[in-house]
């Protein structure tokens, strides 16, 4: 998510954009004559409608195949995850509507069990900003699946109340979103709206939240944010009550 919803700079989902891999020049030597290695080509995308594009500057937290990556994404219907944590069942509905590839791409995520046994690593308790992130094997906020995808971007959404210059938008209490390092940088990495917050809708949204969901993020919210050395009262960084997906599996 953005800093620009919060007070001081956030680590980004990812540590920095994918960039062209290069190998470094060699000399090989052919018949006598010097030669210098040409650079490694781009990573090649899927060549289905979703362009799953590989980032090797930003290898997989954990190893994971490209998504597939059909002609036709499928874009009807809803579909049922539960991510089975140490602090109760946090039900989803996906929304291939709203977000085909992006529901394509968690929906493989949790069939490689990428999800299962990882950390939601990031609590935030501002004001105008209440959610948790997770998505991340790595834990440090940086780790991705390897590959990026475009946006799917909410045009719905209402203003935010407590922005009075119109920019910000309601990302209701029990939305599922995609957090991200910047344009058409999704990854693994999500989050969930314990409490109406304001942000820019920069976010795919690609779901929502079920009851039991909500009231084990309330339990979450309620128990704080662990305090450090340099900060003994944050509002944001790792939840006091350690949050684990033990495994992710698609139905209730």
């Amino acid at each position: 998510m953005s800093s620009e919803t919060r007070p001081r700079p956030v680590p980004p989902l990812l540590a920095r954009l994918a960039g062209v891999a290069m190998v470094s020049a060699a000399l090989v030597v052919t018949g006598g004559v010097a030669a210098t290695a040409a650079p490694a080509a781009d990573p090649a995308p899927t060549k289905g409608s979703c362009a799953y594009t590989p980032t090797p500057d930003e290898p997989a937290a954990r190893p994971v195949p490209l998504p597939p990556d059909p002609r036709h994404t499928p874009d009807r219907g809803t579909v049922r995850v539960t991510l089975r944590t140490n602090q109760g069942p946090i039900g989803l509905t996906l929304d291939r509507e709203q977000a085909p590839c992006t529901v394509q791409s968690f929906l493989h995520l949790a069939r490689h069990r990428f999800y299962d046994r990882t950390n939601c690593h990031r609590l935030t308790a501002y004001p105008t900003l209440k959610v948790l992130q997770c998505g991340d094997p790595s834990g440090t906020g940086e780790g991705g699946p390897g590959y990026r995808y475009a946006d799917e971007l909410p045009t719905d959404l209402p203003p935010a109340p407590t922005d009075p210059t119109g920019v910000r938008r309601l990302y209701a209490r029990g939305t599922l979103a995609m957090a991200n390092a910047g344009p058409d940088t999704n990854g693994s990495q999500f989050f969930l709206v314990q409490s109406d917050s304001a942000l820019r809708p920069n976010y795919t949204v690609f779901g929502t939240i079920d009851a039991a969901g909500l009231a084990a993020l309330d339990r979450i919210a309620a128990g704080g944010i662990a305090a450090t050395p340099e900060d003994p009262a944050p509002v944001d960084g790792a939840p006091a009550l350690p949050v684990e997906i033990c495994k992710a599996t698609r139905g209730r």
